[in-house]
C-alpha cells in the first residue's frame, strides 16, 4: 500500500508563541522559549506544530497584522532562531508549519506606507480603495468582523480603505498581478528556508467584488455568530462581496504551483464564510488547497446529531479533498468549557481528544488541550485583546484562551520569571505539565498515550468513516482503511448509558489506552460518563 503523505491524518500542535514559554524573562513567549520545549511536544506524539505569527509587528492583533513577513518580530527573537527551532524540530521528527496571514496587512507595512501617500504612486492600487458616496460614506455596507463599519477615511488619498479585520490591518487588492506576484515571493522565502507547510489565515478574505455591492441583510434567525460576540452586527449580513470571490480561486491554483515546487509541503486553510463546508470542498479540489478546516466543530453547539451532521456534511463535499479538524484553538472559547461548563471533568477532556483524533482528517491540537485547560476569566484590567475590550462586559474576547501554557505551579507557571503578558490563573497552575507528568490518569498522561496508541492504528489515521445509528447522546461510527478495521463509540453525556449496535459478529473490544473505557457485549454497548469504547471489527 502506498504510504500517503505525511500530512493526512497527522496530529497538528499548535503553538501560540507569545504564551508558550518566555526564554528571555520580558513576559512574552518567544521563539527559543519553543525551542526549549520541543522535546515535550515531540514526546506527546504530535506529527507536526504550527507556529501562529511571529514576523515583524507593531501588535495591534498580536502578530495577525504583519509588517514584513520575511524578518521575526525582535519581540519573538532572531530569524537565527528561527532556524535552530526548524533544525531541531526536523531532527525530532516534526514537520513545521507557519502561519500566512496573505489577505492584509498591518498599516505599518511599507507597502501600505507608500500606498497611503497618493493615487499615482506604484503601490497605489495594491490596497483596496474606494471613493465616498457623494455626502462622505463609506462606499457600500461592508462590516469589519471586530465591528463596525470595514471601511476607514484615508485623508491624504481622500479616499476609504477596506479593512476586515481592524482599522489598522488594511486589506491588499489582490485583484492586481503585481500584488499577487509579491506576496507569494514573500511565501517563497519561507519555503525555501524548508518550513514543511502553510496554514493560511482567513484565505477565503483575498479577494473582494470589483462592483463593491452592498451585501445583503440577513433574516434574525439566519444570524450565526460563530464563535464571535452575539452583538456584534457582522452577523446581520450575508457576506456575498466582501469575501469568498470566485477569483480566489485561480490565485490558490497559483499557491498550489508553487507548493508543488517544493515537495512533501502542505496548506492548511482557515474558512468561514457562509457556506464553509461547500467553500472547503471547492478550495481543496482540482488540485488547489491540500486541507481546509472551518469553525463547525469551533461552536457553542455540542451534541452527538450536530458532530455527525458536521462531519457528514463535509464527507458529502469533500469528495476530492481532506478534511482537517479542530476544537479548539486561539480564537475561541477552549473546547472543555464551551462544551462542558465552568467545571469540566478530565473525563470529558480525555475524552475529547479521543473523538477529535478518531475523525477521519487531519487534527489540530491547541497547545494545552493536553492538560485539559478551561477557559480563564481574564478581569478587565488585563485584557489585551482589542476585540475582547470592545465588546466587553458582554463578550470578554479572546484573552481566555491564550493565557500562558503552564509548566508548573509557581506563581508564573513555569512560563516566566516575571509578571507574563496575560495572567496565569491558579485554575491553570494547578493543571500544569510538570505534576501532570507524575499522575498515571492525568489528562496529559491520557493523552500522550492515545496519540501514540492512534498511531499503530492506520484506520484511525486515514480510513474512510462511517456512522451508526445510536440514541443521542451517543456518538458511534467505523473507521475502515484496508483490512484495519474498528468502531468506536462516545458517550458525550456524563451520565451512564446503554444502547444496541448492529456489528458484524466477532467484533472485539479493544483497550484504546489513557480513555475511560465502556463495554461492548455482543450488540450490546455500555458507556459510563464521557466514556469511550473501540472494537476491531471482521471485514
Amino acid at each position: 500500500m502506498t504510504v500517503p503523505p505525511w500530512w493526512r491524518g497527522a496530529v497538528i500542535y499548535e503553538i501560540y508563541p507569545r504564551s508558550f514559554v518566555d526564554s528571555n524573562g520580558d513576559g512574552v513567549g518567544d521563539l527559543p522559549g519553543i525551542l526549549q520545549r520541543l522535546d515535550y511536544v515531540a514526546g506527546l506524539g504530535v506529527d507536526a506544530i504550527w507556529i501562529a505569527p511571529f514576523f515583524r509587528s507593531p501588535m495591534a492583533d498580536f502578530g495577525y497584522d504583519v509588517a514584513d513577513y520575511r524578518a521575526v518580530d525582535p519581540l519573538f527573537g532572531a530569524m537565527a532562531d528561527f532556524d535552530r527551532l526548524l533544525a531541531r524540530a526536523h531532527e525530532l521528527g516534526l514537520k513545521v508549519m507557519i502561519d500566512q496571514v496573505l489577505s492584509h496587512t498591518s498599516i505599518e507595512h511599507e507597502w501600505f506606507r507608500e500606498s497611503r501617500q497618493s493615487r499615482d504612486n506604484p503601490k497605489a492600487d495594491w490596497y483596496v480603495w474606494a471613493d465616498p458616496k457623494p455626502d462622505g460614506t463609506p462606499p457600500n455596507n461592508w462590516l469589519s468582523i471586530f465591528g463596525g463599519v470595514a471601511w476607514r477615511w484615508e485623508p491624504r488619498r481622500r479616499q476609504y480603505y477596506l479593512h476586515n479585520f481592524l482599522s489598522s490591518q488594511p486589506d491588499l487588492n489582490f485583484h492586481q498581478p503585481a500584488l499577487r506576484r509579491a506576496v507569494l515571493d514573500n511565501v517563497r522565502f519561507w519555503l525555501d528556508k524548508g518550513v514543511d507547510g502553510l496554514r493560511l489565515d482567513a484565505v477565503n478574505f483575498c479577494y473582494h467584488d470589483l462592483q463593491l455591492r452592498d451585501n445583503p441583510p440577513k433574516p434574525a434567525g439566519e444570524r450565526r455568530t460563530r464563535g464571535f460576540s452575539p452583538e456584534n452586527p457582522y452577523a446581520y449580513q450575508y457576506h456575498r462581496y466582501d469575501n469568498t470571490q470566485p477569483e480566489n480561486l485561480q490565485f490558490l491554483a497559483e499557491l498550489r504551483a508553487l507548493l508543488d515546487q517544493y515537495p512533501h509541503t502542505a496548506s492548511l486553510a482557515e474558512i468561514s464564510s457562509e457556506d464553509s463546508i461547500a467553500t472547503t470542498a471547492e478550495y481543496t479540489a482540482g488540485g488547489r488547497l491540500h486541507m481546509g478546516y472551518s469553525f463547525e466543530l469551533l461552536s457553542e453547539e455540542y451534541s452527538a446529531r450536530h458532530i455527525r451532521a458536521v462531519v457528514e456534511g463535509f464527507e458529502a463535499k469533500l469528495l476530492e479533498g481532506w478534511p482537517c479538524w479542530a476544537f479548539s484553538n486561539h480564537d475561541v472559547r477552549r473546547v472543555v468549557t464551551r462544551w462542558g461548563g465552568q467545571n469540566p471533568s478530565r473525563h470529558l477532556a480525555n475524552q475529547l481528544i479521543a473523538l477529535l483524533c478518531s475523525l477521519r482528517g487531519s487534527v489540530c491540537l491547541y497547545q494545552g488541550e493536553e492538560l485539559g485547560l478551561s477557559e480563564a476569566s481574564v478581569p478587565f484590567e488585563s485584557l489585551r485583546d482589542p476585540y475582547g475590550i470592545a465588546f466587553w462586559p458582554n463578550f470578554p474576547g479572546r484573552d481566555g484562551c491564550r493565557t500562558p501554557m503552564p509548566w508548573n505551579g509557581s506563581e508564573h507557571a513555569g512560563f516566566s520569571s516575571v509578571r507574563p503578558w496575560l495572567p496565569a490563573p491558579a485554575e491553570h497552575r494547578a493543571l500544569n505539565v510538570e505534576a501532570q507528568l507524575t499522575d498515571r490518569y492525568s489528562v496529559l498522561n491520557n493523552t500522550r498515550a492515545f496519540l501514540h496508541w492512534r498511531k499503530r492504528h492506520p484506520a484511525l489515521r486515514w480510513g474512510d468513516i462511517k456512522f451508526i445509528d445510536v440514541p443521542e447522546p451517543l456518538l458511534a461510527f467505523t473507521r475502515c482503511s484496508g483490512d484495519s478495521r474498528l468502531f468506536a463509540a462516545f458517550n458525550l453525556s456524563p451520565e451512564p448509558r446503554q444502547a444496541d449496535v448492529e456489528l458484524p459478529s466477532g467484533a472485539r473490544q479493544i483497550d484504546s489506552v489513557g480513555i475511560l473505557a465502556g463495554e461492548l457485549r455482543g450488540a450490546r454497548l455500555t458507556l459510563p460518563g464521557h466514556g469511550v469504547v473501540f472494537a476491531q471489527v471482521p471485514s
